[in-house]
């Protein structure tokens, strides 16, 4: 699934500087494409289309030395999707680099099944957590334990719902700061201030009108492999999915349950080795998970013409209103165990009932009616 990769990467400053000066030329011309690479102040506050938290990248790279890539391209708006696609890039070498990208939705049907439509958030190893305080937004990581590899990089995403017409803006993140680590609870928040600062400009700069969230004065970590719980008892994103003797599911991994765009819920054996994984997408991520199927399965009914159906052996989909023009939500339950038992020997009946108690409770968390299951 592409949303489980990593964000995509923004134009390095070498190929930003190696565009010939003709191509720049007739993006000026036409309107198409707006951008610049510079550094200094003035560099930072114009980045994003001035939409760039600024003052807060300063808090996080410092005052001074910073390099700045930016582009604007499309426009916000459309019977027929929204083209917008804004990216920016902040480095103070030695210290670290900001990865900003503001994407407004749905998108033209053209692009579907050309690649990712939004940036992803890592969620595979480890799963998103809810930003809460009101936001619709995860806070995610490749890995989230000290000393790791992974540690001190992170990805922030929030997602503004406009008022009227179905339109919304997906603001993604990616900080990497060198000596930084997750576990350390008062360093987490410094990871999200952007993504939420840049939402409130974003919102006023494109005229979007959602409603916004509260500051955020803490975090919790990405939930890893290992952080399994007996399901029965599970209050957070795996409430209500039941067990199974046949399948060997007893254990869950979850998040909290909250107002977020993206919500996984890990099922797993006793020891926690992995079996199933529910996962449930709203907004553009819904967008982004069924413009892929079409590419990735070919032939065959997918999420785009049915709101519920099966997958190959061992895949169902599920599908929610959630009103206001936006994009259904889609929920999904696969079979997650690398010795590929159940795959093998897939527990139809138990993958749907787990797939209409997961999809029914996050569909009623959000809001989401007319539930259709397989």
């Amino acid at each position: 699934m592409a949303l489980t990769t990593g964000p995509r990467s923004l134009l390095t400053r070498r190929q930003v500087r190696g565009i010939t000066a003709g191509a720049l030329a007739l993006a000026l011309l036409t309107g198409v494409l707006v951008w610049f690479a510079g550094s200094g102040d003035r560099a930072l506050d114009e980045a994003c289309g001035g939409a760039l938290a600024a003052d807060e990248v300063r808090s996080v790279l410092g005052d001074s030395g910073v390099d700045v890539t930016s582009s604007t391209e499309g426009a916000f708006g459309g019977d027929r999707g929204t083209s917008l696609e804004v990216r920016c890039e902040a480095i103070v070498e030695g210290k670290g680099r900001v990865d900003v990208t503001i994407d407004g939705a749905p998108r033209p049907r053209a692009a579907y099944g050309t690649g990712e439509l939004y940036p992803a958030v890592p969620a595979r190893g480890t799963l998103p957590v809810p930003v809460g305080h009101g936001w619709s937004g995860l806070f995610a990581t490749d890995n989230a334990r000290q000393g790791d590899p992974g540690d001190g990089k992170a990805t922030a995403a929030v997602l503004l719902d406009c008022a009227g017409g179905g339109r919304s803006l997906l603001i993604t993140v990616e900080t990497a700061l060198g000596g930084a680590t997750l576990d350390d609870p008062a360093t987490r928040p410094a990871f999200v201030r952007t993504a939420l600062a840049t939402a409130r400009r974003a919102d006023a700069r494109w005229k979007c009108g959602a409603r916004l969230g509260k500051p955020v004065r803490g975090v919790d970590l990405p939930v890893n492999e290992d952080e399994y719980e007996p399901l029965l008892g599970a209050t957070g994103t795996c409430a209500t999915v039941p067990t199974a003797a046949r399948s060997a599911v007893s254990t869950a991994r979850e998040t909290a349950r909250a107002r977020a765009p993206r919500e996984i819920c890990a099922l797993g054996a006793r020891d926690g080795s992995p079996r199933y994984r529910l996962d449930a997408y709203y907004g553009p991520y819904a967008e982004d998970a069924r413009a892929q199927y079409p590419r990735d399965h070919g032939e065959g009914v997918t999420p785009v013409e049915k709101p519920a159906g099966r997958l190959g052996r061992s895949a169902y989909w599920a599908g929610a209103d959630c009103g206001g023009g936006a994009s259904r939500a889609l929920y999904l339950i696969r079979a997650d165990d690398a010795d590929g038992d159940a795959r093998a020997r897939p527990d139809l009946a138990y993958e749907r009932e787990a797939l209409a108690a997961f999809a029914a409770r996050s569909a009623e968390d959000h809001g989401c009616e007319a539930l259709v299951t397989p």
